[in-house]
């Protein structure tokens, strides 16, 4: 296969919602240029939303006037209606009565909107391998030279990383074999490679959203399966679905929460961490309760799920994972067998690697993000790169969510316009 490099202005890494909002942000901007010199990248062959929890009976837990477009641009051909209308399902959309459509709805929907993309294009198959910095004449970073794994280059000026961050595997399941531990980033895919046909004794560990869909999941795809839920807290719990609470993910608090101080910042996200990642969508507790009171009243047990309790210690012993489990209620520590570990245990908080590996090569002393999500390089340099989803510390806990993805895409491209405007005054 012939090698290619090729030279854009934009290029995007990841085809998610962050980077196709941004797509569709670019292509509605009317700047001639813009939109065909913008490349988005996805390493697999599709563009979809949490591809490995489309679980045919997910619910989003935001409503979908918050989609990629609606809230900056209620005219938009991009919207999540125009999707439902041009598919012919409105009417039944609408019949439904609800505000939070089905996952695998959303995923379809972003799909949609990267096949209706006009002048902006998406590569699919193109799995990044590296990223490296280029500097002028005067030393200052000008651009990026990002390699696929294909062996082809792509040079551009602006870079834009919005793949959300690592998968985190707490450490006392580090040394497990990778066979019997599967994250939740990956359970769609690898769940089927477990023989459905044979009894299964499945660990699942967590306590928040991604965590109880594995554990209600696993009673489907494994009907042999003995489940157990594993949790830290006392039990599962709601989300914070206060209105009052839920104004703080409207995209004007981002402006509010970037200037405060540092304590304030992370008093915030203290308080709000139950709206998002230490809870459950309420219909959806309901379901998984009812579940296990059936099983309860009918006499057929088939699933636990052990509250304050933590997993120390991970090993195998011949066949089996031997999990060391603390009962915070009674000190005790007990061994529990079993075939599968399932981790619903999040991400790591940190900046993803791809980032951090590169923020080092580049020799930046920090990763510091202007409010339109610019890393800071530098005045005098001329490439820029640009990061999404990942900057809770600085734009507030929405900024992992599709709250704000319209709003925050239209903020990147007056940034983009904004620099280039500047470029264009100073060479003439």
């Amino acid at each position: 296969m012939d090698v290619t490099d090729q030279q854009v202005d934009v290029l995007a890494i990841g085809a998610g919602p962050a980077n196709l909002a941004l797509a569709v942000a670019i292509e509605e901007s009317g700047v001639d240029g813009l939109a065909e010199n913008t490349l988005v990248l996805e390493q697999y062959p599709d563009a979809k939303w949490q591809r490995n929890l489309l679980l045919p009976w997910a619910r989003s837990q935001v409503s979908f006037l918050k989609d990629l477009v609606t809230l900056r641009n209620p005219r938009s051909r991009f919207s999540f209606l125009s999707f439902l209308h041009e598919r012919g399902k409105l009417d039944e959309f609408v019949n439904l009565g609800t505000f939070n459509p089905y996952r695998w709805e959303l995923s379809e929907y972003m799909q949609w909107v990267a096949e209706s993309l006009e002048r902006v294009r998406v590569r699919y198959d193109a799995r990044v391998e590296r990223i490296e910095h280029r500097r002028g004449p005067d030393g200052e970073i000008e651009g990026w030279t990002v390699s696929l794994s294909s062996g082809d280059v792509v040079r551009c000026r602006d870079l834009v990383v919005g793949t959300g961050r690592d998968a985190r595997v707490p450490d006392v399941f580090a040394d497990l074999p990778k066979n019997v531990v599967i994250h939740s980033t990956q359970y769609c895919s690898r769940i089927t490679e477990v023989p459905a046909d044979q009894p299964a004794r499945v660990v699942v560990v967590g306590g928040a959203q991604s965590a109880a869909e594995m554990f209600m999941a696993v009673h489907q795809d494994l009907p042999l399966s003995e489940p157990t839920l594993v949790l830290r807290s006392i039990g599962l719990r709601n989300y914070q679905t206060s209105k009052f609470v839920n104004e703080l993910f409207y995209p004007s608090f981002v402006d509010e929460f970037y200037d405060a101080s540092a304590d304030t910042r992370a008093r915030i996200l203290d308080e709000m961490h139950l709206t998002n990642y230490a809870g459950l969508a309420p219909p959806f507790l309901d379901e998984l309760y009812s579940m296990l009171y059936q099983q309860r009243m009918l006499g057929r047990q088939r699933s636990t799920v052990r509250s304050m309790t933590e997993v120390v210690a991970a090993r195998t012993e011949g066949d089996d994972v031997v999990l060391d489990l603390l009962d915070h209620r009674s000190g005790t520590v007990e061994r529990l067998r079993c075939d599968l570990v399932l981790l619903g245990t999040g991400y790591d908080p940190r900046m993803p690697r791809m980032v951090r590996d590169l923020a080092e090569r580049a020799g930046l002393p920090e990763i510091s993000v202007s409010r339109r999500y610019r890393v800071d390089l530098g005045d005098s340099a001329r490439g820029a790169m640009y990061l999404q989803g990942v900057n809770e510390a600085t734009h507030g806990i929405s900024d992992s969510l599709i709250s704000v993805l319209a709003h925050r895409s239209q903020d990147i491209v007056t940034d983009l316009l904004d620099r280039r405007a500047v470029a264009g005054a100073v060479s003439g």
